[in-house]
């Protein structure tokens, strides 16, 4: 039986805000909250900080429905967005497990200082997908992106306010129904082994 079906991702089919909500709290939030208890113990045994989930509430919003929802986590219990965080989540069309640098964040230039003067991107898998918007959906692989395009990323993180560094795996809806808890899993700890190097030296530890 798969781990994420057509159900999940339909939920953001769903028109007008309050009927998505009840449809994303019934459908995809218990999902959230058994995997953001899952991967804070993954992630506390991993770096030895105690990493806290946070699960979307959408609580801010008065009209539109939320595109898309996720657990974050990170090492702040009162929020993620001021650091470096880790996310699994859901648009209409895939799964995300990221690593994300949103503007929010602080230290942000000299985490993309870091990263511009090491070779650890050009050390990822090609598969993986870099953003520079978490606001969208849309993603390139490593692959089509090239050395050049993963770091034009990097420098606008580093000099522009609103720049921001998403990367990670995208698993398209088709391919997510495919798989158990149990491969979802292996590929979920797969990429945030892959990430946490990355995440390491953004922090410089």
């Amino acid at each position: 039986m798969s781990y994420w079906n057509e159900k999940h991702f339909k939920v953001f089919e769903t028109p007008g805000l309050e009927a998505r909500m009840s449809a994303l709290i019934e459908k995809v939030r218990p999902k959230f909250e058994e995997l953001g208890q899952q991967y804070s113990s993954y992630f506390s045994s991993k770096t030895g900080e105690e990493f806290h989930p946070h699960v979307a509430k959408h609580m801010r919003r008065t009209v539109n429905p939320p595109d898309d929802s996720w657990v974050a986590f990170a090492p702040n219990k009162r929020g993620y967005k001021a650091v470096p965080h880790f996310q699994i989540g859901l648009w209409e069309s895939h799964v995300f497990i990221i690593l994300a640098v949103i503007y929010e964040a602080k230290g942000k230039s000299a985490m993309a200082e870091r990263l511009l003067q090491s070779e650890a991107i050009s050390k990822l898998p090609r598969d993986m997908v870099v953003s520079g918007d978490h606001m969208k959906p849309e993603a390139f692989t490593l692959q089509d992106l090239g050395e050049a395009g993963a770091e034009q990323l990097l420098r606008r993180l580093r000099d522009v306010k609103k720049g921001e560094f998403v990367i990670g795996r995208h698993l398209q809806r088709e391919q997510a129904d495919n798989l158990s808890k149990s491969q979802f899993d292996e590929l979920v700890e797969k990429t945030f082994d892959e990430l946490l190097p990355i995440y390491n030296l953004m922090l410089n530890k």
